[in-house]
């Protein structure tokens, strides 16, 4: 839904914690993102998906940031559509995806939905992760990623924009 002046609503979140080494590339991400694009709000880095409820609603695109771990090369960069994934998961077996988090986003994303305040679209960027050890600093190959998903965020954003 638009702001009241008939703007978009862009939001970017960091899931993660810059004190387990690569798990910190959300925040670190959004942040860049939110430096480079003046119509998106960064609503902070992000310890848990529940921690969305409340600060997301009404957007027009929320994009979230996140390590992932799903067997590919460290730094490669995946795009998902959250709903789109959902939809998925429950055609295949009525369960969401997993999640180390506390509770899944996809589970977090049902919940808003259920109560009216879901955005209108969300997208992950996975990056993924090699080193989740206690420590700070990002792996080489996962460094290396972030001007990419810096990228691949704002592309997501302008998109929006260039829709209005």
């Amino acid at each position: 839904m638009p702001s009241g002046n008939g703007a978009p609503i862009a939001v970017v979140a960091g899931l993660g914690n810059e004190f387990r080494h690569d798990d910190g590339i959300g925040p670190l991400v959004a942040a860049r993102v939110a430096d480079q694009a003046r119509a998106v709000l960064d609503i902070g880095p992000l310890a848990e998906p529940l921690d969305l409820l409340g600060r997301w609603d009404g957007a027009d695109l929320v994009v979230l940031i996140d390590a992932v771990r799903s067997g590919a090369a460290p730094g490669t960069i995946g795009l998902v559509d959250l709903e789109a994934q959902l939809r998925n998961a429950l055609d295949r077996d009525g369960s969401s995806t997993a999640s180390t988090h506390g509770i899944s986003l996809a589970r977090v994303f049902r919940l808003a939905l259920a109560v009216g305040t879901a955005p209108a679209r969300v997208v992950v960027v996975g990056i993924e992760g090699v080193d989740f050890a206690h420590g700070t600093g990002l792996s080489p190959a996962v460094a290396g990623a972030v001007p990419h998903a810096v990228d691949h965020v704002i592309e997501l954003f302008e998109g929006l924009l260039a829709c209005v």
